[in-house]
């Protein structure tokens, strides 16, 4: 638990190519006090469903990047990033094991804060946006349905140069949030965060009446979750106020 007399310190592990979540989580956070942010980088240029890429997520590089993050005696330690979303809940689950182990420190990583998100919320049916490719997509999907959450309809933009994401604009996200929301799902979810999707996600949940989750928003809710500090304001989301 953080100290009275400082603020929640939250730890994060960063994709060296994304320039999405650090200013983003800044936002969200706006004129708060109470919260900083200590960030790490870890080289992650490509996102794919091969060995060159997969190596990119190794367990030794995480647990180094940990061990870094620890020595500004954070609160609470998240791996950002959501390739446990492809690779499966279980590789996430094994790495912040790992790095707890190393660090002492409470630990979650995007796709687990994800998983929490629709525990706490009831939500078991989903519309996916991603900027992936379709086959990276086919994947998240596969192994969300392991752990009980369907995909009622997806969207993909066809990308995979990781710095490219965070050059997505709002306008060529609104009409897939939209049809997206004509499934009917529990709540959109914008599933990277090198995208600025809770920039809309106010305007998509008042547009439709569907909650919308964000990668970077849910991530940061989850790290304040755990460290015992205020959530968020709901115009980043209402089920994370």
């Amino acid at each position: 638990m953080p100290s009275a007399t400082r603020p929640t310190r939250i730890g994060m592990i960063v994709p060296s190519s994304n320039t999405c979540l650090e200013p983003q989580s800044y936002r969200i956070l706006g004129s708060r006090d109470d919260v900083t942010i200590h960030s790490t980088r870890i080289p992650v240029t490509r996102i794919a469903l091969d060995q060159s890429s997969d190596k990119q997520f190794d367990a030794a590089v995480m647990r180094q990047a940990a061990e870094l993050l620890a020595t500004a005696d954070v609160d609470v330690i998240a791996w950002n990033g959501t390739s446990g979303s492809w690779l499966g809940a279980d590789h996430d689950r094994r790495l912040v094991a790992e790095i707890t182990d190393a660090t002492g420190i409470p630990a979650t990583t995007s796709t687990l804060a994800y998983l929490e998100a629709f525990r706490a919320f009831g939500t078991d049916r989903i519309g996916l946006f991603t900027p992936y490719t379709g086959d990276v997509n086919e994947q998240i999907m596969a192994s969300y349905l392991r752990e009980g959450i369907k995909t009622v309809d997806h969207r993909f933009l066809g990308l995979s140069d990781n710095e490219s994401f965070a050059r997505v604009s709002d306008a060529e996200m609104r009409p897939g949030s939209l049809e997206l929301a004509g499934s009917g799902p529990d709540a959109i979810i914008y599933l990277c965060t090198n995208l600025y999707g809770a920039n809309i996600t106010a305007e998509v949940e008042a547009a439709t009446g569907v909650p919308v989750l964000d990668s970077v928003a849910v991530t940061l809710w989850h790290c304040l979750s755990m460290a015992g500090a205020p959530l968020l304001d709901p115009r980043w989301g209402r089920l994370l106020a």
